[in-house]
């Protein structure tokens, strides 16, 4: 199992978390299995930005953003170079650290 910190986040995680994830599950399904509500208006399917965040460790274990990934994350609030959508990018054996940005450009949170 690979190990991802969650950076406190003052509406999702308010005390930061240490999870577990299975290789080849996504940062995004690791985190909602473990009670992170991030959200994710478009259901994982790479449509939107809402499940933006930067991966402040371990950035480099993770296979490179596809073109729409990338069409997608230009348009996210607080762009870093170490960001990807949580529901693309898949855990490998490396571990990481990673951080919700505070905002989103979503106008009506989805909560699921």
């Amino acid at each position: 199992m690979t190990e991802i910190v969650v950076i406190p986040h003052h509406e999702i995680c308010p005390e930061g978390a240490v999870i577990e994830a299975e290789q080849g599950e996504t940062v995004c399904e690791a985190l909602l299995r473990n009670d992170i509500d991030i959200e994710h208006a478009c259901e994982m399917s790479c449509a939107c930005t809402t499940c933006h965040i930067i991966v402040r460790e371990g950035f480099e274990s993770l296979a490179e953003a596809d073109e729409l990934e990338e069409d997608y994350l230009d348009k996210a609030w607080g762009l870093e170079p170490e960001s990807r959508l949580s529901c693309q990018a898949q855990v490998s054996d490396t571990n990481l650290v990673v951080e919700i940005p505070r905002y989103t450009i979503n106008h009506a949170s989805e909560r699921h």
